[in-house]
């Protein structure tokens, strides 16, 4: 069984002015959408009152046969706004509730899910997983399995964290605002939007080895996005922004300062010249530079890529898979950060991973499932995008660690080459081949930061680029992002200090 959004609500909103536009949201949505109204809230908490049930549900599935047995609760409410121009166009309310579950037998699993959280309801997702693995629930067994401990509760703390987020009048404004300083500052812009995305979400996690865990998440996001054109010429740039756990992150969010920054770059980039192709040493900025690692990388050290067979690091483990220079840390304990979270959706508390240290491969990203089939530790590292997919083996917070060098001495060290500010999309294969594009790049000329280039292309593949980072600067910082893989979207942050690759194919003109 698959769960179906509840309640979902798409509202097109345009007007002529910002007078009108407020009028139209008086009119429509007050009455169709209120975050401290909402279904969730409204709804019974996640929490020890669920213990007898889960209890029964366990025992139930461990008499059938079944080695371990998991039961993966969520609801949800999630808000999303666009501003285009000096208009909101778009609000997105969502909500819901619902199950997955999950059990084991040697080493393969059954999962379903549900939004049927009845007893009944429960009972049948379980036995739709168990007849999975060929097991049948046996009425007259006795189960090993002795009960649950405490919940370990993890959300003490956060309960008042959705009525504190801001209502929808207050995020339109603030978009609102974003989008006119765009105006303000951009010059030949065509297209100005800004985006705003809440989403709150309560777990509770119960598995038949001892796990009872309950987590309430929040995260935030801001967007800018701006389209520059002037004759023949045109550029396209875009910044998000994000959290997690901290209610005002709107409300604090600077405005002013992100309009000047993606201004300040689609000016630049709009009369850029086209780079030319060649083989060139690089410098890739920190924060949204590490989307690299993640994607070429980060996935190859996931156990899932194990499990396929598709990662080239599979018996690197203890060798070297990098350059000296490069440390490399998956965590899910930085504050504040897009990936962090108190415990993973398999109920186990967040830690800190060292990946690479000093060139040297020393662990995987490692989930229940991962540990099962290729014997690696579990690292804290079982995410799903909700209860409609299975956890796995997936990234947080990951990032290239610091090191001893200034971004100013990683160009000086390059007679020709090119600096990449910041990163745009691209694609990467299964077993790290990858290509992205450089949103904002510049010649690196005798040591010096030269003209800037557009439509420049970052090509390699992550078991010889590795090698190749030979200086990382001081300067770590991280980025909010979204990763998509097997168990669905997740929140993460990519990250890395200013970095210097001796050698990478640059495609262009």
């Amino acid at each position: 069984m698959r769960f179906a959004w509840i309640g979902a609500v798409h509202l097109h909103i345009y007007a002529n002015s910002l007078h009108n536009q407020r009028k139209l949201q008086e009119k429509w949505l007050v009455s169709t959408y209120t975050p401290d109204q909402s279904l969730v809230h409204k709804a019974e908490a996640l929490n020890s009152h669920w213990q007898p049930q889960l209890e029964l549900l366990l025992a139930r599935g461990r008499t059938a046969g079944a080695d371990l047995v998991e039961v993966y609760l969520e609801q949800i409410d999630h808000l999303s706004v666009l501003a285009e121009q000096d208009t909101i166009t778009s609000v997105t309310p969502s909500f819901g509730r619902g199950a997955g579950i999950r059990v084991f037998l040697g080493k393969q699993d059954g999962f379903v899910s549900t939004n049927d959280l009845s007893d009944a309801g429960l009972k049948h997702a379980l036995e739709q997983a168990l007849s999975m693995l060929g097991l049948e629930v046996n009425e007259a067994g006795r189960s090993s399995f002795n009960g649950l401990p405490n919940l370990r509760d993890f959300a003490i703390d956060k309960a008042d964290w959705l009525n504190q987020c801001p209502e929808l009048y207050e995020a339109s404004d603030r978009l609102l605002n974003g989008t006119q300083l765009l105006d303000q500052y951009g010059t030949h812009l065509q297209v100005r939007r800004g985006s705003y995305a809440r989403d709150w979400q309560e777990v509770l996690v119960a598995a038949s080895d001892g796990t009872f865990g309950r987590d309430i998440r929040l995260h935030q996001s801001i967007g800018l996005n701006v389209l520059a054109t002037d004759g023949e010429h045109r550029s396209s740039i875009g910044r998000r922004y994000g959290t997690s756990g901290r209610p005002d992150d709107l409300r604090k969010w600077d405005a002013e300062t992100s309009a000047k920054e993606v201004c300040e770059s689609a000016g630049t980039m709009l009369y850029a010249d086209y780079v030319d192709a060649g083989q060139m040493p690089a410098v890739l900025a920190n924060r949204f530079g590490g989307v690299i690692f993640h994607e070429a990388c980060g996935h190859l050290l996931e156990t899932t890529q194990i499990e396929r067979g598709t990662t080239p690091f599979s018996e690197k483990l203890n060798q070297s898979i990098a350059h000296e220079a490069v440390t490399a840390i998956d965590e899910g304990i930085t504050d504040g950060a897009f990936g962090s979270l108190s415990m993973d959706d398999e109920g186990m508390e967040s830690q800190r991973t060292v990946l690479i240290e000093n060139g040297v491969l020393k662990q995987f990203i490692s989930d229940r499932a991962g540990e099962l089939r290729t014997g690696h530790q579990r690292t804290g590292s079982g995410r799903r995008q909700s209860h409609t997919f299975a956890a796995a083996s997936r990234m947080r917070n990951t990032y290239i660690a610091a090191g001893q060098h200034s971004p100013e001495q990683l160009i000086a060290s390059i007679d020709r080459g090119l600096y990449c500010k910041s990163m745009g999309g691209g694609s990467v294969g299964p077993t790290g081949q990858f290509n992205f594009a450089v949103e904002e790049g510049y010649l690196i000329e005798k040591g010096k930061l030269g003209k800037p280039v557009k439509g420049a292309t970052l090509i390699g593949e992550a078991k010889d680029v590795m090698p190749r980072i030979s200086m990382c600067a001081k300067d770590l910082e991280l980025a909010a992002g979204f990763c998509g893989s097997i168990s669905g979207n997740i929140f993460v942050t990519v990250g890395q200090p200013h970095i210097k690759v001796d050698s990478i194919t640059v495609g262009g003109r």
